[in-house]
């Protein structure tokens, strides 16, 4: 659902998977909720539940295919386990615009942080070694004597992801305030969550997929200029 981090990794997915996705832990979830909620069909809570098993349950065939854990899935996950206990538990409504805002708030918090550490997190968004050559990106700076240069770069595009995650953040709260205002666990309530979590990937999603491949542009075009290499010199080796 809209629950997913609404700002995607630095490493594009593959066409076909991203469009899974979308139909999956999107489309679907709000299909179900703003057609099947009426009492003569699943009824509120029927039509919920299987609402957030469309997430759930990719979140767990991604992990179990992968092998792997992710940070990302897993805060998705614990935001539609959060969802589902606001609208089960028939919480005030503002609890979810608040537990909107705030997965991409932690998010941009820890993005924060990590400018204080030796190594920015958009340092591994970057320098991943099985995209990037790390070695000889890092000798061309150390030759060029551009090694601080380019971690002040790095330094800035954290703060510009960091922004991002923000801009994500009052989003999500605002559009939650916007269009979810009846009780949790009526019908209303479901149809106007479907309504939200279409509108969150125009409104929200699109724009932050946009500046994030801002921040990475504007990092890559540092690399060239900072080290004199090619995009292709600055690829891993196939």
């Amino acid at each position: 659902m809209s629950d997913l981090p609404q700002t995607p990794p630095a490493a594009a997915a593959k066409p076909n998977q991203t469009l899974n996705e979308l139909m999956i832990a999107v489309l679907a979830p709000s299909l179900v909720l703003m057609l099947l909620s009426k009492p003569e069909r699943l009824g509120t809570m029927g039509a919920l539940l299987l609402a957030l098993a469309f997430p759930i349950g990719w979140a767990i065939y991604t992990a179990l295919r992968e092998k792997r854990f992710s940070w990302m899935a897993a805060l998705g996950l614990v935001s539609t386990l959060l969802t589902g206990g606001i609208a089960l538990l028939a919480l005030d409504t503002r609890w979810l615009a608040i537990k909107e805002a705030a997965v991409p708030g932690v998010i941009a918090i820890a993005v924060l942080l990590s400018v204080l550490s030796k190594r920015p997190l958009v340092r591994l968004m970057v320098f991943n070694p099985s995209i990037m050559n790390v070695p000889r990106i890092e000798a061309a700076l150390t030759e060029r004597g551009a090694s601080a240069a380019f971690e002040r770069r790095l330094r800035l595009g954290t703060l510009m992801l960091a922004g991002s995650f923000a801009f994500s953040s009052v989003m999500n709260y605002v559009l939650a305030v916007w269009i979810v205002q009846s009780p949790a666990g009526t019908e209303q309530f479901n149809a106007e969550l479907g309504r939200m979590n279409l509108l969150s990937w125009p409104m929200i999603a699109i724009p932050s997929t946009l500046l994030t491949m801002g921040v990475l542009l504007y990092l890559a075009r540092g690399i060239r200029q900072l080290t004199g290499l090619s995009l292709e010199d600055c690829l891993h080796p196939q």
